[in-house]
């Protein structure tokens, strides 16, 4: 995150309404100092500019900020809020929240220094007067929980919860009546803590444990060590054990100081991670100055190459149309040793076709066909002739293929169907099938289905 920079007329600089919002946002990631750097520089800057609502709401969040670790500064600043306010008022809410806000202050530093609590009551009563004369359910809700902290941190439990009940029933038909329920399950749950612990305080253990209970933490860590710890220590006070509840208090109070300290190195994290961030822009900044430099010398290197390049693109030219000329022949040669396969498989087809023993089995039909000795020889003479020895090399290849095997292999590269053979064999179509499934197998040990005995014998 960028810190913002001081206004300046006819530049376009950021304003102290987008310099609150980057404060809100490193607020949100922790980022405390961040966020204080940048509040402070929102107040300068809509001051600056008479921009009187985002000045007191800086002012209000910087208070905020500073509300754990400095209440008696928070205290100050929401005084100055309510005074850049009551000089320049918008809209009543925000003054509601703005006296709330001073009032809890007030009770923190009440509480802190074992004073008064009039100037607290006195904010709040007057925040609460305005809610209910405008009928601001959601903030009267909000001043009564905040009244029933003061009762309870002077020890009046029972003033305090009438307060925490009475802006529990406002909540509640908030949230039957209202679109908007996150924001009023927000103050609710204020508002069930400090009636779960005016109960605790009042030793109303069931109706405190029922109210805690009844408190969503949701992802918020320290409103669920909250709840916890105190259901913890309502189940330790039902067993009597008040040593035992001390303990718990003491680990409780361990886990949210390393809770805390855990904030605070996410801070410091997030603050190293933007001196990182201003460092990149630096070496940017410097990027770019080396690279104007660099661009003069890149341009006279593109000027020398790029003669080499033209005389390269040139001499690769020249390479493609040799390349394509070869191509071209070989897909000439292609060409003609495809047309010279065409012309050998015709003169072998019409060859076989004159032969007197495959002249016999096309004409043969359906009935028996008988094939003597000299006319199996015919037929693998043939073969071997056009089909240069391929059956003699089958024979040598597999010496001890049955004779019946190599004159099942004729037929089947003559192209005869399973019936004509089946008519020489004088068996079935399946029986036919089969007797080449066998072969294929056990001879050529060829298991694959997909595969067919004219395939085994092509590729032989």
């Amino acid at each position: 995150m960028v810190a913002c920079s001081h206004q300046q007329q006819g530049v376009n600089s950021q304003t102290a309404a987008r310099c609150l919002e980057e404060a809100e946002g490193a607020l949100a990631n922790d980022s405390i100092r961040q966020g204080e750097t940048l509040l402070r520089k929102a107040i300068q800057l809509s001051e600056a500019s008479e921009d009187w609502h985002t000045y007191y709401i800086a002012y209000q969040r910087l208070a905020e900020a500073l509300s754990q670790s400095n209440p008696e500064e928070a205290l100050r600043l929401m005084k100055k809020a309510l005074s850049v306010y009551e000089q320049h008022p918008d809209d009543e809410r925000n003054y509601v929240i703005l006296l709330d806000y001073a009032g809890t202050y007030a009770s923190q530093v009440a509480y802190n220094t074992e004073g008064s609590y009039d100037e607290a009551l006195d904010f709040i009563h007057r925040a609460y007067g305005i809610a209910e004369k405008q009928q601001m359910t959601d903030l009267m809700c909000q001043t009564l929980t905040s009244l029933a902290n003061i009762a309870w941190a002077k020890e009046d439990y029972r003033q305090a919860l009438d307060y925490a009940r009475q802006a529990k029933d406002l909540g509640n038909r908030l949230l039957d009546s209202v679109q908007d329920q996150e924001s009023v399950t927000l103050i609710l749950t204020g508002t069930l803590q400090v009636l779960a612990r005016s109960y605790l305080s009042l030793n109303m253990l069931d109706s405190a444990e029922t109210v805690y209970r009844r408190i969503d933490s949701g992802n918020d860590v320290h409103l669920t060590y909250i709840v916890q710890s105190s259901l913890a220590n309502i189940a330790l006070r039902r067993m009597g054990a008040t040593q035992l509840e001390d303990s718990v208090d003491e680990a409780f109070g361990q886990i949210e100081d390393i809770y805390y300290k855990a904030l605070g190195q996410k801070d410091q994290y997030y603050q190293a991670t933007l001196r990182k961030e201003m460092e990149n822009q630096q070496l940017e900044y410097r990027s770019k100055m080396y690279g104007r430099t660099l661009l003069i010398v890149i341009i006279a290197s593109v000027i020398i190459l790029l003669a080499t390049v033209l005389a390269l693109r040139y001499r690769i030219r020249m390479q493609e149309q040799e390349k394509r000329r070869l191509q071209e022949e070989a897909e000439h040669q292609k060409t003609l040793l495809h047309q010279t396969n065409e012309v050998v498989t015709f003169l072998q087809n019409h060859i076989l076709e004159r032969t007197e023993v495959l002249k016999k089995l096309n004409e043969s039909g359906d009935s028996l066909i008988t094939l003597h000795p000299h006319e199996w020889s015919e037929i693998e003479r043939t073969l071997n002739a056009i089909d240069n020895n391929h059956f003699a090399k089958i024979r040598e290849q597999y010496p001890t293929m049955q004779e019946d095997d190599i004159r099942l292999c004729i037929l089947t590269r003559l192209g005869l169907s399973n019936r004509t053979i089946g008519n020489i064999y004088c068996i079935t179509v399946s029986a036919v099938q089969h007797r080449k499934l066998k072969l294929k197998k056990d001879v050529f040990g060829e298991s694959n289905p997909d595969i067919t005995l004219e395939q085994i014998l092509n590729s032989k």
